[in-house]
């Protein structure tokens, strides 16, 4: 369900929320260095998130991408959309055009459940929560990384 866009995003604000702070912040390519991801495609996903106020950026020879405390409390879906077309949650698994309640399609039960719950989580999973988590449990970071990258 999430593009490879959202999956990059997701993954960079991780790891600037577990590795920068604002006296030491991290570039582009460092950050694409340590995740695995292409450096380009990665630096453009970073200015997209700065310009939503989703991470924060300084400009020069000492600058860099770091988290300041107003965007730790941005949620993953707010990354989501930043970089990504929101509008396919909402859309039916089987991409059936009048697919709804009233009119659901084969797997429109079976996927409607599961759709709410992650679009519920994503909404109220904050940054620095998801970075916690990531941080406290070691083996589980190398498996979101493979998943998300």
């Amino acid at each position: 369900m999430l593009s490879k866009a959202s999956k990059y995003a997701i993954s960079a604000v991780i790891y600037l929320t577990n590795n920068s702070t604002i006296d030491k912040k991290l570039g582009s390519k460092e950050i694409a260095e340590a995740i695995e991801i292409p450096a380009p495609f990665l630096a453009k996903t970073l200015q997209q998130l700065t310009k939503k106020g989703i991470i924060s950026s300084i400009k020069g020879p000492h600058g860099g991408f770091y988290l300041s405390e107003k965007n730790t409390d941005k949620t993953l879906f707010d990354i989501i959309d930043c970089v990504d077309d929101i509008e396919k949650f909402n859309s039916c698994y089987l991409s059936q055009n009048n697919c709804n309640e009233n009119n659901p399609c084969v797997a429109h039960h079976i996927y409607a459940p599961f759709k709410d719950k992650l679009i519920r989580k994503l909404k109220t999973k904050t940054i620095i929560e998801m970075a916690e988590e990531f941080k406290q449990n070691s083996n589980l970071n190398n498996q979101i990384f493979a998943v998300l990258t």
